[in-house]
């Protein structure tokens, strides 16, 4: 039996997803000063309670951060059903992994995007990331 379109849609997702999963953490680890090419302009992130909205405040955000070598352990993508960014295909990304920082433990994260695809691009709408600290419940 073929795949049907749901099967279709999720497929991509993950393969969107990976991609750009691997584009992103590259970027923040290594070419920080390209950040913005990834986010919409209206594009919102969460760092750890830190709200930033539009893509220059998230770039200066993420400048201001030392620098990062992020290792992903896990990765879950799906499609989004409905019509979140005009029409757009729309996916949710999950990610949970460590990230080091210089002078600093490894520390775990867990971050969530929502991509919404603009002439065959994967742009961030939203970006939540958290650290996992064993404190948390």
């Amino acid at each position: 039996m073929g795949m049907d379109s749901e099967d279709t849609k999720v497929e991509q997702a993950c393969q969107a997803g990976e991609e750009f999963s691997k584009l992103y953490y590259d970027t923040i680890d290594k070419k920080r000063h390209l950040l913005t090419k990834l986010y919409q302009d209206s594009g919102e992130a969460t760092w750890n309670g830190n709200n930033l909205k539009g893509k220059e405040a998230i770039l200066k955000f993420f400048t201001d951060l030392p620098t990062s070598e992020h290792k992903v352990e896990s990765l879950d993508c799906h499609p989004l059903s409905g019509s979140i960014s005009g029409g757009q295909i729309t996916i949710i990304v999950k990610t949970y992994g460590t990230v080091k920082y210089p002078n600093n433990s490894l520390k775990a994260f867990h971050q969530s995007f929502i991509l919404t695809s603009q002439n065959n691009v994967w742009k961030i709408i939203s970006d939540n990331f958290r650290f996992q600290d064993k404190s948390d419940n």
